[in-house]
């Protein structure tokens, strides 16, 4: 039936604009009807993440040319057109947006008690420009969608439906951060165009520039995908966010803009700028390996359970920057694996904190201990995730982290043992967590309602149980879609 149906013609522009859709028709439905508003943003979910898979189905593993692709003539006199099309490395990104909105959207089912209508539209919107982020292979447009969710979407959903007093200022913070890397990154599209006529990456990639221009460009590129990774020292408005953001928030900000830097060096720095990137590649290890080691160390440190989550998050994407910049096959493909394993292994942990902070409305680790007696379930899952977490053989992060050193060790022996420490850092860090919030004494008088996870809640983890089984047990389907990709793109830097 799938094939049947992904048989028929597939547009790409149909995936984008389906949950804009959605939410225009929630724009003309009264606030007072909650129940119909959620049953129409969640199916609308469902229907693109189901949509999103035929795409998956009908994508040809046998070549690195972008598929699907349409043209729409958007600029014609500024000889701009809106280019749409996706190779084997953003269709992770696609259907990874898809399959992990729908989740958001069930995780604040019932924590969001205020703007319930505007926050459905503000998930669909965003998932649309997330979905057009993976599938713009123009320069000018690649800036635009990216921008737009993480400069306009995020600080919105932070300082509305944050859960502290600080939600403003993080909104403020991670909004300028954001916005003082892309003009850098602005300035260099409009040098490039004004330069060679053109910002289509298709063009570019057969485009040769000077050594000195390609350092200027590639610096102006880093600046803003590294602020996205986020990079030490501008990684500071990452753990912020990510404690004021509600918990819906959380997930997709550990599940998505994150990789939106990286993927930003793979699609643009990486192939439009050869040399300079070997150049810089000693450069990128430095920062990424202190990145590892210090957040890894600082987690430990930390009393709020958000941010024991975003710190690692830090550390987990800095490692898969090590393993961008080998830059070999293992290497690439190892560092795209990881995002995928992190989207389903990292999301969850958000999932646990916000189930434990609905029923206890504290996030401070001094508060919990012995909820192995009161809490089976989420004892049992949490271990899940947790051994995931540690690269477990058998779980997806396994499969995705092994790669990454293999790789940097073809180039730097030295950066491949030191990122290698920061598994065994994550491995600390994640049981020293679990030990406390599970194990030890149960603290009744601070923690009253005793209930475990609801129906909704363990459906919530299913999927990510099952993607994190399925990828760590039968990997291959995955590397299949972006080997070919991949290949090209250490062939067109003429890195091996």
């Amino acid at each position: 039936m799938l094939q049947f149906l992904a048989s028929s013609h597939l547009n790409l522009s149909g995936l984008i604009l389906c949950p804009l859709l959605g939410s225009i028709i929630l724009l003309v439905i009264p606030d007072s009807r909650i129940q119909l508003i959620r049953s129409i943003g969640l199916c609308t979910f469902l229907i693109t993440s189901l949509y999103s898979l035929f795409f998956w189905i009908e994508f040809d593993n046998s070549t690195a040319k972008f598929q699907f692709v349409e043209s729409i003539r958007w600029l014609p006199y500024s000889n701009i057109n809106l280019y749409i099309g996706i190779d084997g490395i953003p269709s992770f990104f696609a259907v990874l947006t898809t399959f992990l909105i729908p989740i958001c959207i069930s995780v604040g089912w019932s924590s969001i008690k205020s703007y319930k209508k505007e926050y459905m539209i503000a998930f669909l919107i965003r998932e649309s420009l997330m979905i057009a982020a993976s599938c713009m292979p123009d320069l000018s447009l690649f800036h635009v969608f990216p921008e737009s969710v993480l400069i306009s979407m995020f600080p919105i959903i932070i300082g509305i439906w944050g859960s502290r007093q600080r939600k403003i200022q993080a909104a403020y913070q991670f909004f300028l951060h954001t916005l003082l890397g892309s003009v850098f990154m602005l300035l260099a599209i409009l040098f490039i165009f004004f330069q060679t006529g053109t910002t289509d990456l298709r063009i570019l990639l057969t485009t040769e520039f000077s050594e000195r221009r390609q350092i200027l460009l590639w610096i102006a590129f880093f600046a803003s995908s590294s602020v996205k990774v986020p990079m030490v020292p501008v990684h500071i408005r990452l753990p912020e966010a990510h404690v004021e953001a509600p918990t819906a928030g959380s997930v997709i900000s550990a599940g998505i803009p994150s990789k939106l830097g990286t993927y930003g060096f793979s699609r643009s720095s990486i192939p439009t700028f050869p040399e300079a990137t070997f150049f810089f590649i000693p450069f990128i290890c430095t920062p990424s390996v202190i990145a590892i080691i210090y957040t890894s160390l600082t987690t430990v440190r930390q009393i709020d359970l958000k941010k024991m989550i975003a710190y690692p998050l830090v550390a987990h994407m800095n490692f898969v920057t090590i393993g961008m910049f080998s830059p070999n096959i293992q290497g690439i493909e190892g560092s795209i694996l990881p995002m995928l394993s992190h989207g389903l292994v990292s999301l969850a942990s958000p999932s646990c904190v916000g189930a434990l902070y609905d029923r206890h409305k504290t996030r401070l680790v001094k508060y919990y201990g012995g909820l192995v007696s009161i809490m089976p379930i989420f004892r049992t899952i949490s271990l899940f995730f947790t051994l995931a977490n540690m690269s477990l053989p058998g779980s997806s992060s396994f499969i995705g982290e092994s790669p990454i050193p293999i790789g940097a060790f073809q180039r730097n022996s030295l950066v491949a043992t030191l990122a290698a420490l920061g598994m065994i850092l994550g491995a600390a860090y994640s049981l020293w967590l679990y030990n406390r919030v599970v194990s030890g004494n149960f603290k009744p008088n601070f923690l009253k309602k005793f209930s475990d996870l609801n129906r909704r809640e363990v459906l919530i983890f299913l999927p990510f149980i099952v993607g994190v089984i399925r990828m760590g047990v039968y990997p291959e389907v995955s590397p299949e879609c972006m080997h070919t990709s991949v290949s090209n793109l250490v062939q067109h830097g003429k890195f091996d």
